[in-house]
């Protein structure tokens, strides 16, 4: 059945452990307390399950029997609150290389079928002086987007946290015709607080589409702070819902009419020439 044109949607922001059962439970307990709100698409930061520097709990949770078992709960919550899920990111293993994982983003229906999946294909090698990032060492570049229909009306362009700095794979979606996008992150405070705001924005501005980002915050156990800050954008780069720090959930409709009348009043779609 085709969904409403107007499309209620939540960001959740979680401050991810070392420990899967108990990042799952805490998913568990956002989507429980906020049942009533019935949403149809709900977004989870990256690394919901997982944020960790230990090599053994990665491999653990990058094999078959763990992230299956993982797969199957997102599946349970999709059906269970009858809504889309993009499951944030999770690491799955690089078949193709032992050493390596991907930072895999699954996304489910509301009957808990997984109906696509992106791996991050922008990975996050930085020297911020007061701290330094080599993604590329344990993660695998994914090599294709990965766009979702949700129905004639909606549609859903995938991206992970260090993408949002590369404008021509929301372009990319743009011209699928997806009109949300999400951005699952843990952008770290240095880069959170300088870019973060300012590049969803402009990504919503520049594609006319609403963003969706949620983010990891807070201390984590293996020493790094995430930035938080989640929040949904309009076409035209309003913050229309936002939560700075901590875990919780936010949420907004997204009126289907009030894009369409930003496309009227300045196509600027339309007047690209390259």
């Amino acid at each position: 059945m085709p969904l409403a044109q107007e499309l209620h949607v939540a960001c959740v922001q979680l401050c991810s452990t070392h420990n899967v059962e108990e990042n799952l439970e805490t998913i568990a307990h956002q989507l429980k307390v906020h049942q009533q709100q019935h949403f149809q698409l709900v977004v989870l930061p990256e690394n919901a399950t997982l944020i960790t520097d230990n090599p053994v709990l990665k491999q653990q949770a990058a094999q078959k029997q763990s992230y299956h078992k993982v797969f199957s709960f997102f599946s349970q919550q999709a059906k269970l609150y009858n809504t889309w899920l993009v499951a944030g990111s999770l690491l799955i293993q690089d078949e193709s290389n032992p050493h390596k994982f991907f930072n895999h983003c699954p996304i489910f229906s509301p009957n808990g079928d997984l109906v696509a999946h992106y791996n991050k294909i922008h990975l996050f090698d930085a020297d911020l002086t007061t701290e330094a990032w080599q993604e590329s060492a344990l993660i695998t570049a994914g090599s294709k987007p990965s766009a979702v229909s949700l129905d004639q009306n909606w549609k859903v362009g995938l991206s992970i946290c260090y993408d949002l700095r590369f404008p021509e794979l929301y372009r990319h979606y743009s011209q699928l015709g997806c009109n949300i996008m999400t951005v699952p992150a843990a952008f770290t405070v240095p880069t959170g607080k300088a870019h973060w705001q300012t590049l969803l924005q402009a990504r919503a501005i520049e594609n006319q589409s609403f963003i969706l980002a949620a983010g990891q915050t807070g201390s984590h156990h293996d020493g790094r702070q995430t930035y938080g800050h989640s929040m949904i954008i309009d076409p035209w780069g309003k913050v229309i819902s936002a939560i700075t720090e901590g875990e919780g959930i936010i949420s907004a409709y997204l009126s289907l009419s009030q894009r369409q009348q930003i496309q009227q009043r300045m196509p600027v779609l339309k007047h690209r020439r390259l």
